[in-house]
C-alpha cells in the first residue's frame, strides 16, 4: 500500500487512488482539480483551507488500509 503524506502534491496522492477526492472535498477542499491546486502539497493546501494536515493524512491513510482489507 502506498501512504499519502502531507508532502505529496495534490496530483500524485490522486494518481494513488483517484478515490481520494471525496475526502479532500468533504474537508472543504473544493478546488482539487484546479491546476493550481493540482501543484499544492497536500500541507499547502490544508493550510489555505485551515485544515490539519496531519490530522488528513492519518483519514486518507486509514481510508486506503480499510479499503484493501
Amino acid at each position: 500500500m502506498t501512504e499519502v503524506n502531507k508532502d505529496m502534491i495534490i496530483a500524485d496522492i490522486l494518481a494513488v487512488d483517484a478515490t481520494i477526492a471525496p475526502i479532500l472535498m468533504a474537508a472543504g477542499m473544493h478546488c482539487i482539480g484546479c491546476p493550481s491546486a493540482q501543484g499544492e502539497s497536500l500541507e499547502q493546501a490544508a493550510m489555505v483551507h485551515g485544515l490539519d494536515s496531519d490530522e488528513l493524512v492519518t483519514r486518507i491513510n486509514e481510508y486506503l488500509a480499510n479499503k484493501e482489507k
